[in-house]
């Protein structure tokens, strides 16, 4: 079983910074992609950023130039740094993990930005 915990959520004024990092823990092998997704309210559960274990990443449009994504293989972490932060960035961040063994998930971090 793996587990992933998210962590750095919050307030923040738009115009501000929060780094998410995202945890795993278990039976972690042959990991193919660590992740962030975003929920608002009412929404689909949508891409934020991605990146592989051979370090390839990819972005949303809407946070390209303002979030960036980096990870601790040492430590099996994944890191998001937000900048920039706009009110529509507002929702619950999940953690996705997808290895050879199955895809899976974190329980969301909230992440809460005033105009």
């Amino acid at each position: 079983q793996v587990q992933l915990v998210e962590s750095g959520g919050g307030l923040v004024q738009a115009g501000g910074s929060l780094r998410l990092s995202c945890a795993a823990s278990g039976s972690i092998f042959n990991i193919k992609a660590m992740g962030w997704y975003l929920q608002g309210p009412g929404k689909q559960r949508e891409l934020v950023a991605i990146i592989t274990s051979g370090g390839s990443t990819n972005y949303a449009d809407s946070v390209k130039g303002r979030f960036t994504i980096s990870r601790d293989n040492a430590k099996n972490t994944v890191y998001l740094q937000m900048n920039s932060l706009k009110p529509e960035d507002t929702a619950v961040y999940y953690c996705k993990l997808e290895s050879g063994y199955g895809i899976f998930w974190g329980k969301g971090t909230l992440v809460t930005v005033s105009s």
